[in-house]
């Protein structure tokens, strides 16, 4: 076995840095979960890609035996022998995730899932919420949620205050500038941290675009303003564009970039409103230019993943979360509920080399929602014999 170290190191503009250290031992051939350590979490998930079948391969162990095998995260194991299968390795990546304010939405779940793979975690974080963001990692709140599968901590290396719905200092206005929710933090506009970021580390391999908004979501399209219109447009796909643009000339080549979108792009989800369903189909229509003018400038890929519908509190400002995922529980081919996990999964797999020759496409996570053309739980369905999981 041999020791590991992990902990919390985070730095925000202000001169504050908070650690937290744990000697912890991992496997040195696989990761195995320890039910003890992370019980009561949803850490499910390991480097595996969930469409690719696992490889088994029996090891000898005089300290432990472990029920199941995971794919390995980093490719080698400290006696150099050769592992089976295919692994997700991101070790000596840095990976930036804009859009981490909690530890429960899709952000977070990304953010975990390339820390597992190797990577290194640096996080923006829209400024209102940094504060508190920051005072819950100190204060040990999301430790429980921070445990990667070898049962050591996920670290983020460093915690930038970012507004992407501004470009440059110019593009804030004065109220927003004298507003003291924004007090204490500078730098956070798109440009500003992506300066940051290059000064700090220079270069980073993946982008991460976890940030929507839409301030009359409740509303229909038909009441819907304009300035609730542009503004959803604006928070949830334009600062996808802001954000390639800016970090891109500190991709490395072959880098990855990578955002999250939903269904309601192409298909009407009644109660998903105020242009959120326009800012997400705008989103994937960027997706694929981007992916042709990145790919054939800096040879960039750019993809984006339809999440299905998740219990985050981000969601729950929609109103009706928990009717849609209980919905996709009733119709989806795959009857259960989507873990953030999964989606952070499929997110580790796109920015590693497994996935070299995938870019400009929307790949679904989503239990099969979106192969559905009818939902099979409508009474007109009532007679036919449709297949039901068994629980």
């Amino acid at each position: 076995m041999a020791a590991a170290t992990s902990g919390l190191q985070m730095a925000t503009t202000n001169p504050c840095f908070y650690s937290s250290r744990r000697i912890v031992k991992a496997g040195a051939a696989v990761f195995g979960i320890n039910s003890k350590v992370i019980s009561g979490t949803k850490l499910t998930y390991s480097c595996y890609i969930s469409s690719l079948q696992p490889f088994y391969r029996s090891f000898r162990s005089s300290s432990a035996k472990f029920d199941k095998f995971v794919m390995k995260a980093i490719s080698q194991s400290s006696e150099n022998k050769p592992v089976s299968g295919l692994s997700i390795d991101l070790k000596g990546k840095r990976a930036f995730i804009a859009g981490v304010a909690d530890d429960n939405g899709y952000g977070w779940a990304v953010a975990k899932s390339l820390a597992a793979a190797g990577a290194e975690i640096l996080v923006g974080t829209w400024v209102p919420a940094l504060n508190i963001f920051e005072t819950s990692l100190r204060r040990g709140k999301f430790d429980e949620s921070r445990v990667l599968p070898d049962g050591s901590l996920m670290e983020i290396i460093k915690i930038y205050p970012l507004d992407a719905v501004f470009d440059n200092p110019d593009n804030v206005p004065e109220d927003v500038k004298t507003n003291k929710r924004y007090a204490g933090s500078s730098k956070w506009t798109v440009q500003e941290v992506a300066e940051s970021v290059k000064q700090d580390f220079g270069s980073i391999d993946i982008l991460v675009h976890s940030l929507a908004n839409g301030p009359e979501v409740t509303k229909p399209l038909l009441e819907t303003s304009r300035m609730g219109y542009l503004a959803a447009i604006s928070a949830s796909s334009y600062s996808y564009v802001s954000l390639l643009q800016h970090f891109i000339p500190i991709i490395n080549p072959g880098g990855a970039s990578i955002s999250l979108t939903y269904i309601a792009s192409e298909r009407i989800i009644p109660g998903y409103g105020g242009g959120m369903s326009s800012a997400k189909a705008a989103l994937e229509s960027d997706t694929r230019v981007l992916a042709f003018e990145a790919g054939r400038k800096h040879k960039i890929r750019v993809n984006t993943i339809s999440a299905g519908p998740l219990r985050s509190r981000a969601a729950k400002a929609i109103g009706f979360i928990d009717t849609m995922i209980e919905y996709s529980l009733a119709n989806a081919p795959l009857q259960k509920e989507l873990s953030a996990d999964e989606v952070g999964n499929a997110a580790a797999f796109l920015a590693s080399p497994l996935a070299s020759a995938i870019t400009g496409a929307v790949i679904y996570v989503d239990n099969g929602l979106n192969a559905m053309g009818v939902g099979v739980d409508s009474p007109i369905f009532k007679d036919l014999n449709i297949p039901k999981a068994k629980h």
